[in-house]
């Protein structure tokens, strides 16, 4: 399946369950301007809804993963939301806002894992982007920086709010107070990416492998590890094993265990069924 897109291509092997979701403006640096977010809101709610995707792989072409938000966007009449004039305008620019921010939130809520492959530049809204993600990893030649902070504005999209849960708070309040570039080597050091590869080519192959595991394993347990996963991330130990025991009850599933320790014997791919599509609201 592919679905085509101003702002990248989107594949799904109907074989593997293996989504591939690429930025394809490379001429622009990949750089999002108000139209991208509801298309990747929409994509990966459309991938979720289907139930035939067990992981997504989001990645991009050229020389960067993507330069954030374009500069021009913030000119008001590009960007009319931008008019806070009036108290009426000030709280249509709060709802808006929170429906930006919904965009990346679908990637979390999603029942699939999503690897994010990044090569050169994750600046400003792409770091959102990529914060959302499940599982970074990066080429040799990339860097992240929360760029907000350089044009006098706080980054609203999310990467504040997640960076302090995936790198240690001091780091993540250094990113945000300076805007420093934080390359390949240091973003591994902390914990922001799981793995450095040589080049893009490389990247992706590493992405690909890493999805390819994750795609065997039972689509049932890794949508409720995902849940688990973050339900501990926001809450409290106690309240997330609480969460715990009524998730375990409603998804243990003796047949799909039975499948999987039957493929482990055997070393051999497990067939397992995909999850139940979602019904349209």
């Amino acid at each position: 399946m592919t679905t085509p897109s101003a702002y990248f291509d989107l594949q799904l092997d109907s074989a593997t369950g293996i989504a591939r979701l690429t930025l394809n403006r490379a001429e622009r640096m990949n750089t999002m301007d108000p139209g991208f977010f509801p298309a990747v809101r929409d994509a990966v709610r459309a991938l979720d809804d289907a139930g035939q995707t067990r992981v997504l792989v989001i990645g991009s072409t050229g020389k960067h993963f993507s330069a954030g938000m374009a500069l021009d966007v913030f000119a008001g009449a590009n960007m009319p939301m931008l008019d806070l004039s009036t108290s009426r305008k000030r709280q249509a620019f709060q709802t808006g806002l929170r429906r930006l921010m919904a965009c990346f939130d679908a990637i979390d809520e999603a029942r699939f894992p999503v690897i994010c492959a990044v090569q050169g530049g994750c600046i400003g809204g792409a770091l959102d982007l990529a914060a959302a993600c499940d599982i970074r990893l990066c080429a040799a030649d990339a860097f992240f920086t929360v760029q907000e902070i350089h044009i006098g504005m706080v980054a609203d999209l999310g990467s504040l709010q997640r960076l302090p849960k995936i790198v240690p708070q001091g780091v993540a309040r250094q990113m945000a107070y300076t805007g420093e570039r934080v390359d390949a080597q240091r973003a591994l050091a902390i914990g922001l990416v799981n793995a450095v590869l040589p080049d893009a080519d490389a990247l992706l192959l590493h992405a690909n492998e890493l999805a390819s595991q994750i795609a065997a394993k039972s689509p049932l347990a890794i949508a409720g590890s995902k849940l688990a996963l973050n339900q501990a991330r926001d809450h409290g130990t106690a309240e997330a094993l609480s969460q715990m025991t009524l998730l375990q009850s409603a998804i243990f599933d003796i047949g799909e265990m039975e499948k999987a320790i039957t493929a482990w014997k055997l070393k051999q791919p497990a067939a397992f069924e995909p999850l139940a599509p979602l019904e349209k609201s």
